[in-house]
């Protein structure tokens, strides 16, 4: 078996999965914590920019070849992500406790996209054009609309309830 495509399985079958599930898991961090009481809406919206921004750097993959404009997208990407990162914590820190577990799970959502770089790297490197099986994006789509989006909108809706009750109101 070739690098490329040891790279390509490792790519499809263990950092997507993880990504989608360490996305997943800060939302229950999120929801433990109460997050519609303390740092509410405001923060929700950075949790959708950040869904967004690692969007990006999903779909690129799926969809261009590995190489220079897509390795250039993806780091873009993290820079973006890492960017908004560290935005959103300035802003929640003060106004929420966040969790050891909580910041481990932030760290492997923070190092997956890096991962993600690597391994396409080694795809760029390669000779043989890469392509993820339609049935493989169609399983990722629903994974990521069932375990990120679906959790990320009950998060707004408690966040958005919160506040019309009075709660997270927060300069």
């Amino acid at each position: 078996m070739s690098a490329e495509d040891v790279a390509q399985r490792v790519l499809m079958a263990g950092l997507v999965p993880l990504w989608i599930l360490a996305g997943l898991v800060d939302w229950a961090c999120h929801r433990r914590t109460r997050i519609e009481r303390t740092s509410g809406l405001r923060e929700n919206v950075f949790h959708w920019v950040l869904l967004a921004e690692g969007g990006v750097a999903l779909v690129a993959t799926a969809l261009l070849q590995p190489g220079p404009a897509l390795l250039a997208i993806v780091l873009a990407a993290f820079a973006a992500h890492e960017l908004t990162t560290y935005v959103e914590l300035r802003y929640t820190a003060p106004r929420r406790e966040i969790r050891p577990f909580e910041q481990m799970v932030h760290s492997f959502m923070e190092l997956l996209p890096l991962g993600l770089f690597a391994l396409l790297a080694v795809l760029a490197a390669g000779e043989q054009p890469t392509r993820w099986p339609a049935g493989y994006l169609f399983v990722v789509g629903i994974a990521v609309l069932v375990l990120n989006v679906l959790p990320l909108a009950e998060e707004s809706w408690r966040c958005a309830r919160a506040r019309g009750a009075g709660a997270g109101r927060l300069p």
